[in-house]
């Protein structure tokens, strides 16, 4: 492996800088690759007890990507911990970081699920403050930095693994957000989570959606998530991961040079399971024709 790909992302070395996103990725992968070709992995939203998701249709096809309402349908942190972990530590061990995902209703179950994740054998905690807070009104804790600040200010004080928040593009000011994680402790951000949209059944007069609204990823979001990106790492001195409607290595490349410390891939896995690995080796290729020795030489340019 080139070890120009190597990112570090505050203390933690990336083998490469890229990352199978949440919910878009599982261990069935291990089929079609070896998992430890990739810098990281992203778990499933995971949350306090386990979830059977949104009823109805979840995945909807649209111009350039999907719309998903799946809602966060997962088994919950302490079967992910007995099942799931010990073959992610497998991976782990040979230089895969390992990235869990936590989402929540409350911020009660947010810290509860943090304390017992805290005690795993991961590398990095993904906080996903897209959830709607149930205490708040059903507001995202995403939407404001108000909300954002006292949820990071909490799981903050509860573990000493490195903090990633993963901001929503819904947001009132996402710039404003990332400013409030970053005042509050967090290591790192993520961006962009999915966009609310909506699709209509022209034949039954109705939304596709049993939800109503859904979000929408692929590469129709990239133009907007790239320039939330740019924003955000011109404004925080923490690193960012970027994403939205990353497909090729040219993507990739185009979020690192707009900032991105690393990147993650989503919807693309849908579209071909070997993405991530497709993508690895076009940036390795990139960067030997250009004779770049490390991608911090062209990280942040724009």
């Amino acid at each position: 492996m080139n070890k120009a790909l190597q990112v570090k992302f505050g203390n933690i070395i990336f083998k490469n800088p890229v990352i199978a996103a949440s919910g878009t990725f599982s261990l069935d992968f291990e089929q079609h690759f070896d998992l430890t070709q990739l810098g990281g992995i992203c778990t499933k939203g995971l949350t306090l007890s386990p979830r059977t998701g949104n009823k109805g249709i979840r995945i909807w096809e649209t111009a350039s990507g999907i719309m998903n309402s799946v809602g966060l349908e997962n088994k919950g942190i302490d079967l992910f911990i007995k099942n799931d972990l010990p073959i992610l530590k497998k991976v782990r061990a040979k230089g895969t970081r390992i990235i869990a995902n936590v989402s929540g209703s409350t911020i009660a179950e947010y810290l509860e699920g943090i304390t017992l994740l805290a005690k795993a054998e991961v590398d990095m905690i993904e906080l996903n403050i897209s959830c709607p807070n149930i205490k708040g009104g059903g507001m995202s804790f995403g939407m404001t930095g108000q909300a954002a600040r006292e949820l990071v200010r909490q799981v903050r004080g509860l573990t000493l693994l490195p903090l990633v928040v993963k901001l929503t593009p819904n947001a009132d000011n996402i710039v404003k957000v990332a400013q409030c994680c970053a005042e509050e402790g967090a290591d790192g951000l993520s961006l962009v989570n999915t966009f609310n949209g909506m699709a209509i059944d022209i034949r039954s007069r109705k939304p596709v959606f049993d939800n109503i609204y859904a979000g929408l990823s692929g590469p129709a979001i990239k133009p907007i998530a790239l320039r939330m990106v740019h924003e955000v790492c011109r404004n925080v001195k923490i690193p960012v991961m970027g994403m939205g409607g990353i497909c090729n290595g040219r993507d990739a490349l185009e979020f690192i040079m707009a900032g991105a410390a690393c990147i993650q891939v989503g919807t693309a896995n849908f579209i071909n399971p070997l993405s991530c690995i497709r993508i690895i080796e076009e940036i390795d290729d990139f960067l030997r024709k250009e004779g770049i020795k490390s991608l911090d030489e062209i990280r942040g340019i724009i």
